[in-house]
């Protein structure tokens, strides 16, 4: 990022004023412990199966972490799943595809959740039917809590609290074996119709970062598809506190350059500008830190087949929480909107095996620092009031 000789000085100023004041208190002061709290408090706040299940169900991950789930609940042991069409993506994501992924990781993590206090969720997808160009009012699933004794509890619920989605610069020196990829597979070995693949052969990591980009750069430099994304930036604690969605750029040193003025929306919107360009940077470096990809497919790409890709992803992000190696999707190339078309043909061409295949995430590997949880909506704010 080019700085000029005023705003290094400006910076080194702020910087003395936090060393001044102490700079891990200053850090710490500028943590958005109240959007982080759902983290901590998921099982504990609820007694009742549903609303207990569902503290730990809106943790799961979504595009632009927009949480787009609604829940109503009905008489003692149903609640049906709608999708909040205003925190849809309609510039990256134009059918809803990606929304409706984030939707089934939901409703996998609400069953395993059910099935650890010894509930069977019966899930019944679109009961009402669907449209495949975009969702609209009606119901996502309907889900029935069933007591059941012989329920079988998932091992991957145990890295539920822990799961991150790792967006830091990974370390190059470590490389990401065959034995943890063979671990990753392990994850949806009993989901039918999916199709999970990776690779860590150095040559095609060298063509897939490539690949992912040039995808990223096409999102930058399409104005609607960019501008989504500024649109939902959340800087700083204060806005990360007053809307824990979207995406949050928070910490000491964002919080400074926001205090000097230096970061904001117009800024980040300005493609002339010093803060655009840092963020291409930043970007580069880490797409170019991957050490491995990895990617789910299904066999066509039904709104089912979907949220069947959401669960098996969910279930991918857990086995890598327990297996110690970080991951984050990278979906820029799987994106329908027309000036992705030719990356979209191009990343389907490397990483399908069959006619009409779909790929429904793609993402990197590596090993990261650790991250805090990304900010969440508390359960209650999803519930529709009777």
């Amino acid at each position: 990022m080019p700085v000029s000789r005023r705003n290094f000085i400006r910076i080194a100023g702020a910087s003395a004023v936090v060393a001044a004041a102490g700079a891990t208190t200053f850090a710490f002061t500028r943590t958005p412990t109240a959007a982080q709290e759902p983290w901590h408090i998921a099982g504990s706040s609820e007694t009742e199966p549903r609303r207990r299940a569902l503290s730990y169900a809106i943790l799961a991950p979504n595009p632009h972490n927009r949480q787009p789930w609604v829940i109503e609940m009905k008489g003692d042991d149903e609640m049906t799943l709608y999708c909040d069409t205003d925190r849809v993506l309609p510039a990256t994501d134009p059918f809803s595809r990606q929304i409706t992924i984030g939707l089934g990781c939901f409703l996998e993590l609400l069953r395993m959740a059910a099935a650890e206090d010894g509930y069977r969720a019966d899930i019944t997808p679109f009961p009402e039917g669907h449209d495949d160009a975009a969702l609209d009012a009606r119901p996502i699933a309907h889900v029935r809590f069933v007591s059941d004794a012989g329920v079988e509890k998932d091992p991957l619920f145990a890295a539920v609290l822990d799961r991150r989605s790792n967006k830091e610069t990974y370390d190059t020196s470590r490389s990401v074996s065959m034995e943890t990829i063979a671990q990753l597979q392990t994850s949806n070995a009993a989901s039918p119709g999916i199709r999970m693949d990776a690779t860590v052969d150095e040559a095609r990591i060298g063509e897939l970062r490539d690949l992912a980009w040039r995808a990223h750069m096409i999102e930058m430099e399409t104005e609607d598809t960019y501008m989504e994304s500024v649109n939902l930036m959340r800087i700083g604690k204060a806005e990360i506190e007053a809307n824990p969605d979207g995406i949050d750029l928070g910490g000491p040193f964002l919080e400074t350059l926001k205090l000097l003025g230096m970061l904001n929306r117009e800024a980040l919107a300005d493609m002339n500008s010093s803060a655009y360009q840092q963020g291409l940077d930043m970007y580069r470096e880490i797409i170019g830190s991957a050490m491995g990809f990895v990617w789910i497919a299904t066999p066509a790409n039904t709104r089912v087949d979907q949220l069947t890709a959401g669960a098996a992803y969910l279930r991918l992000n857990l086995q890598a929480t327990l297996t110690g190696v970080d991951m984050q999707p990278l979906s820029q190339s799987l994106q329908e909107y027309a000036e992705m078309s030719d990356l979209f043909e191009e990343v389907h061409g490397r990483l399908t095996v069959s006619p009409g295949e779909t790929v429904q995430m793609f993402a990197r590997l590596g090993y990261g620092p650790q991250v805090a949880p990304s900010p969440r909506w508390r359960a209650d704010t999803k519930v529709l009031s009777a």
